[in-house]
């Protein structure tokens, strides 16, 4: 027989009433059924709990073991049952902020945002280079509002399960090393054909997305360097790659970045919450933030800003 609360319960009666006559009447028990739930308890336990004669039931040495955890284990699972009955309660009105996120710049701004707008709610973070990961996570309950990317006209993944709404629309971007004699105000991909390039891993269709523009731009790249966005940044500022990028990309000691010529490659900001899911009510407000965020990244390039207001399809929804 395995050891249970009720059987915790059972010893603690028999040990606060002093006699198995006064814990049965006060268990609602008749007196042979708990002498024989005591004798399994025991058995159990490997030995007997109580010494029992005319004048009552007293703890053997092995009983105050018993009583002695009771005391501790007891008061610790009510204590437990009532918390999670007061959370279950008030689930649908606990204000949290846990954000899923593939890795980009404006991941740090939202955060940033709703903790100075709901400085009582806790937010938390977890990041992935997988929107698949990022997705399942999100369709799951594990995370409240999920802010990833996808390439061009792309469909956002777990589309019929989730809600995905537009925070932005970038062009992509490419870093150079300050100097770089193709650093124009745009730079035609065909003319970028002798370059080695480096970028950052992830899902979707984005690397045959590149690989079909070259295509188009009559050219396969060199080489092309996966990697995390610190080792992109090295790699362009020593000259070793061209690199691609969001156009928010911030602003960067030893390189710049430039548009591409017509936009052949584009990025979606998305972000998406399940719509069954109790955060379902403050997507609006966390869309809001996310907007906000990419709007003020946006902001921060001069020549990004000049950029937008001459293609009107880049940029926040209105």
């Amino acid at each position: 027989m395995d050891l249970e609360l009720r059987h915790l319960r059972t010893v603690r009666a028999i040990a606060d009433e002093g006699s198995l006559t006064r814990a049965a009447a006060a268990l609602g028990l008749a007196q042979p059924a708990l002498s024989s739930q005591l004798r399994r308890i025991e058995k159990a336990l490997g030995g007997p709990l109580f010494d029992r004669d005319h004048t009552g039931a007293r703890p053997t040495l092995l009983g105050e073991l018993v009583l002695e955890r009771a005391r501790v284990v007891l008061p610790a699972m009510r204590e437990l049952q009532e918390d999670a009955v007061r959370f279950a309660n008030s689930w649908n009105r606990v204000r949290r902020f846990r954000l899923g996120a593939t890795h980009g710049p404006l991941l740090g701004a939202l955060v940033d945002r709703l903790a100075a707008a709901e400085p009582a709610a806790p937010v938390s973070t977890h990041t992935s280079w997988s929107v698949d990961e990022i997705s399942s996570l999100l369709a799951a309950g594990r995370l409240d509002h999920a802010l990833i990317g996808v390439c061009g006209e792309s469909a956002p993944p777990r589309e019929t399960e989730l809600v995905w709404q537009s925070v932005g629309v970038d062009p992509v971007f490419v870093m150079l090393p300050e100097g770089h004699p193709l650093a124009e105000d745009e730079i035609p991909l065909a003319r970028l054909s002798h370059e080695a390039w480096t970028d950052v891993p992830g899902d979707g269709c984005f690397a045959d997305c590149f690989t079909a523009a070259c295509a188009r731009a009559g050219f396969t790249p060199l080489s092309v360097f996966e990697t995390d966005t610190a080792s992109c940044v090295h790699l362009v500022q020593v000259g070793r790659a061209v690199g691609l990028c969001r156009a928010t990309f911030p602003p960067t000691p030893g390189l710049v970045t430039r548009p591409l010529a017509g936009a052949p490659l584009s990025w979606r900001h998305l972000l998406g919450h399940h719509p069954g899911s109790p955060a379902a009510g403050a997507a609006a407000a966390v869309l809001g933030h996310a907007r906000a965020a990419y709007r003020e990244a946006s902001g921060r390039s001069d020549s990004y800003r000049a950029w937008l207001a001459a293609h009107p399809r880049f940029g926040a929804p209105p």
